[in-house]
This record gives structure tokens, C-alpha cells and sequence, in this order.
């Protein structure tokens, strides 16, 4: 296997230590990576209606186009989440609370999120670290997260300061006057569920229904709601300042992000990293992963999503158009010059092409046409974006640029 990966490798210009970064899917012999082999592609507008009227105001983009794209995603892509048989209790329990972590500078607490009808039950834990020098309600970043709560990985870590185990920049976040949010993504849903029987799902299938409906959400869909979720809890508790709260993720998690922020438009900022296909890059460039490569899992996406393996160009949106709902809210792409799979070119476009949106509403859009240079970030608008040398993860670098640009925008430094 090795023999036949090295010289893709190499013609990537990775190092074979970059292997172990990556996943064996991402060097499948019909997978693109050159740009040369990147076909032609028209874009859908985001500024004309269905019915192939020009959006000219404010008012036509949130009462007439923002409700038209909104609902295709829905329905097409990430599935719409269903009118459950019967209402669902939403309930709130501190479980632990512990306002000496890091050493004084936090409070922490972990938080079971209960969702309950007469389908079953089903619950989350939420953690929030709260800065304790804070004398009012704070911003917050929540970041939608691989790591289980009940693990090591939310303990301070021993090898470096003002760090968890799982590499996230708390003293600094605290430091800079947030609270830090991290929302589990394995809780409600199985990372690759195939079943439905354990989770969230349970509690809106109607009676005899095992399965979504081709148009219902899969497991993308319920990461980015229990971040919803996650945000109604913040509304309760008056230390955190729920209108300026920035959801944030990185690879499936950014997918899930932009989906969230796009629908809930509570979220002040959302923040993708290396989300790639189904998040930030656009569908149709077929450039590292693509619709088909992505349905391997077969319930990230919708059912319906299904029908346009092989076929992005027959997609009603893309994804520079799931940007575009979350104007005029502040929206940051970030990109790695080694993942490819991620297709940093196609996350670029896709910030470049929601400015016409950021525009119409008085916002900043992408101050280039052109990918920038690496490690020279686009801050100064609306639209952020930055590609750092390296692979697919959340380097230090990258959140240096998330706590500016969010700086900026939540409070105005």
C-alpha cells in the first residue's frame, strides 16, 4: 500500500510523515487534485429568485431569496429537521461545577442538556468555562467538538499553560474575555449513524418510522441543532452574552457549523476550518472530496443528496450560497495549504463568491479576487479568510486570526 501512496505523496509535495494526518480515502486513484482538471462551472446566483427575478434590497434577500435557498438546503442537502408527534421538554441540569479550574482563572461547568417525550429521552453534555474575573456577561466562542466531555481531553493541560489536553487556547480565550463552549458531537447522533435507534432521532420519528424521510436531516444536521440547543442553555445563564456568541468547527465540524449558523441566526459569527466538501468548498469544482466521496457516509447528508453524486453541476445551490444565509453576520473561512481534500481553492471561491450577498446588505465583502499568499489573512471585512501552511487541523496560528477577527466584530477591538 505505501509503495502505491509515496508518489501521490510526493507529487502533492507532502512529506510521508504527512500520512499519518490524513485519511487512505484521500488518495483514492479518481480523486483531483489538479487544477488544471477542474471543469467549467456556472454558479448558481444567490441574488435571483427561483422564479429568475433580480434581489435589488434588503427586504426582497431576507422575505423572498433567503427563505427560497434556506429551504433547499434543507430539503436537498443537509435534510430538514421534522415536526416531532409530540412536543419535546427541553430541560437544563448543572451536573458538576467547579470554579477553581485552571488554577482560579475559569469556572467550570458541565451541563446535561435532557430532551424528552413520550418517544424516549435523549441528552447531551455541554461544557462551559466561564472567565471568573469577568464583571458582566460575556461573549463566548462554542465550538462544535470531536472530544467527549466525560474524557481527559477538557482537563488543564500539564505540558502547556493556559491549554486543555485537547490543545484549545483557554487562558487566552478567558484572557481576552470569553467564555469557552464546547458541544459534543457524539451524543445525539453516532458519527457515522447508520441505525437512528439511540439518539435524537428517536424522539421526531413518527410511529412505525425507523428511518429520515430522503428529505430529513442526517447527522450533519443534528451536530449543527445541538448547538442550537447548546445556545438555548447560554440564554439562561447571565454570565454568558448570548447575542454575541461565535460558533466555530473544524472538518465535519465546520460543515456542521456553517449549517447551524445559516439556520439559527442567534449565532453572532461562525467560524469553519478546513470544512471542505459540504461546508465551505464549492460542489462544483470536483476538487479533492466530493458529493459522492462524501455520501461513503451515507447520512452526514440527507438522503436526497444522494441523487447529485456525480452530478454537483444539477444541484439547485452551492455552498458560496450556505455563506451567504448567514449575512449580514460576520462568517470566517479558514484553509491549510496541505489539505487538499479540503480543497482550500474551492473554500476561497466560496467566500468570494457570497460577497455579492455582504454587499446588498451594507457589509464587507473579501477585500480580493484572488487566493491570497499563505499566512496572509484577510481580516479587515465582514468575510474573513485565511490559508496557513500545514494540514488538516486548528494550529495555533488559526486561532490567532479567529480571536482577532471575532475581536473585532464582538467587541469592537
Amino acid at each position: 500500500m505505501l509503495q502505491k501512496i509515496i508518489p501521490t505523496l510526493a507529487a502533492l509535495g507532502l512529506s510521508v510523515g504527512a500520512l499519518f494526518a490524513r485519511e487512505l480515502k484521500e488518495f483514492d486513484n479518481d480523486i483531483n487534485y489538479d487544477e488544471a482538471r477542474v471543469p467549467h462551472y456556472d454558479l448558481p446566483d444567490p441574488l435571483v429568485t427561483a422564479e429568475g427575478k433580480p434581489v435589488t434590497s434588503a427586504e426582497q434577500w431576507r422575505n423572498i431569496r433567503r427563505p427560497q435557498i434556506l429551504s433547499l438546503f434543507a430539503n436537498f442537502v443537509y435534510g430538514a429537521v421534522p415536526v416531532p408527534p409530540d412536543p419535546i421538554v427541553q430541560t437544563y441540569r448543572v451536573v458538576k461545577e467547579d470554579k477553581s479550574f485552571m488554577g482560579g482563572k475559569a469556572t467550570r461547568l458541565d451541563v446535561a442538556i435532557r430532551f424528552k417525550n413520550r418517544k424516549g429521552t435523549a441528552e447531551t453534555l455541554v461544557l462551559v468555562f466561564l472567565p471568573n474575573k469577568a464583571k458582566g456577561p460575556v461573549p463566548a466562542f462554542m465550538m462544535l467538538s470531536f472530544d467527549n466531555p466525560r474524557g481527559g481531553s477538557f482537563k488543564a493541560s500539564t505540558r502547556r499553560e493556559g491549554h486543555l489536553n485537547n490543545g484549545v487556547p483557554l487562558g487566552q480565550l478567558l484572557d481576552s474575555g470569553y467564555a469557552y463552549v464546547s458541544v459534543y458531537h457524539g451524543d445525539l447522533v453516532g458519527h457515522n449513524e447508520t441505525s437512528f435507534g439511540r439518539g435524537i432521532h428517536k424522539l421526531f420519528f413518527r410511529d412505525g418510522q425507523s428511518m429520515p424521510k430522503a428529505h430529513e436531516w442526517g447527522v450533519l444536521a443534528v451536530n449543527g441543532w445541538t448547538g442550537m440547543r447548546a445556545l438555548d442553555y447560554l440564554e439562561t445563564n447571565d454570565r454568558v452574552d448570548a447575542r454575541r456568541v461565535a460558533v466555530m468547527g473544524h472538518s465535519k465540524m465546520g460543515k456542521a457549523t456553517l449549517w447551524a449558523a445559516a439556520q439559527d441566526e442567534r449565532f453572532a459569527l461562525a467560524i469553519s476550518a478546513q470544512s471542505g466538501c459540504g461546508g465551505a468548498a464549492l460542489w462544483r469544482r470536483k476538487y479533492g472530496e466530493t458529493m459522492a466521496k462524501l455520501n461513503r457516509f451515507p447520512h452526514w447528508l440527507c438522503i436526497n443528496a444522494r441523487k447529485f453524486n456525480e452530478r454537483e453541476d444539477d444541484l439547485p445551490v452551492d455552498q458560496h450560497m450556505l455563506l451567504s444565509l448567514i449575512a449580514p453576520r460576520p462568517v470566517y473561512v479558514a484553509s491549510a495549504t496541505a489539505d487538499t481534500w479540503a480543497d482550500p481553492h474551492g473554500e476561497f471561491q466560496s467566500a468570494r463568491h457570497a460577497g455579492p450577498v455582504y454587499a446588498l446588505l451594507g457589509k464587507k465583502p473579501l477585500s480580493t479576487n484572488t487566493l491570497p499568499p499563505p499566512n496572509q489573512p484577510l481580516l479587515d471585512g465582514d468575510i474573513g479568510y485565511h490559508i496557513r501552511t500545514g494540514g488538516h487541523s486548528v494550529e495555533p496560528y488559526d486561532w490567532q486570526q479567529f480571536l482577532q477577527f471575532a475581536n473585532r466584530h464582538l467587541q469592537g477591538n
